[in-house]
């Protein structure tokens, strides 16, 4: 990899890194509060990493996601759910790693088979969003099954299926969003650097 290939990467993951401190840390950049819940948008921060310069980055600016939610949670919780679940790294780091791992994976795999860009992208985009919103909700609920069913004032028997109403209206949501976001700016930040999906990694 020569130099200036180097430089950007650098940049890159300088910029997102710490555009993923500041979507953790302010709601309405990352989380819009939905009363009870989030409605998450930061994880497209995660994917893209992954996308553009590898399954590695991803996961570390997923982790970065994942350390300042706890300190969030800790420090500036935005809903009952937060200080419950949120300072439990299992809930709050894991599953924003795997978003890298799942995301970076794919797109490495798709690209490579078929090299159409944005059609590897969009789907790294809906598994990896679907990654995030799979883990956390079904991790809050088996970890925390009396607690998170008080906070949504259902029996805990009935828990699942509030959560997986949440999969399908918030995971869908957000799928979407990232599906249609991150091919956007991955294009653009191909297009105005020297990296390409070929030496990503």
């Amino acid at each position: 990899m020569n130099t200036k290939n180097k430089t950007y990467r650098l940049t890159i993951r300088a910029i997102l890194t710490a555009l993923i401190i500041l979507q953790a840390m302010v709601p309405f950049l990352g989380f819009i509060p939905l009363g009870i819940t989030d409605l998450t948008i930061i994880h497209i921060t995660v994917i893209i990493a992954a996308v553009v310069l590898g399954t590695k980055d991803g996961m570390f600016i997923g982790m970065v996601w994942g350390i300042f939610t706890v300190i969030r949670a800790f420090t500036s919780p935005t809903n009952p759910l937060d200080t419950l679940v949120f300072t439990n790294p299992i809930v709050s780091v894991l599953p924003r790693i795997l978003v890298g791992l799942v995301a970076g994976l794919l797109f490495t795999w798709l690209y490579k088979r078929y090299h159409k860009l944005t059609m590897a992208t969009v789907i790294a985009a809906v598994f990896g969003s679907l990654t995030n919103t799979v883990l956390v909700l079904s991790l809050m609920g088996l970890l925390y099954t009396t607690g998170v069913a008080d906070a949504y004032g259902v029996n805990p028997s009935g828990l699942f299926k509030v959560l997986g109403t949440l999969i399908f209206t918030n995971g869908i949501t957000e799928m979407i969003g990232a599906g249609i976001i991150t091919p956007l700016i991955v294009r653009a930040l191909f297009s105005a650097t020297h990296l390409s999906p070929d030496n990503r990694n």
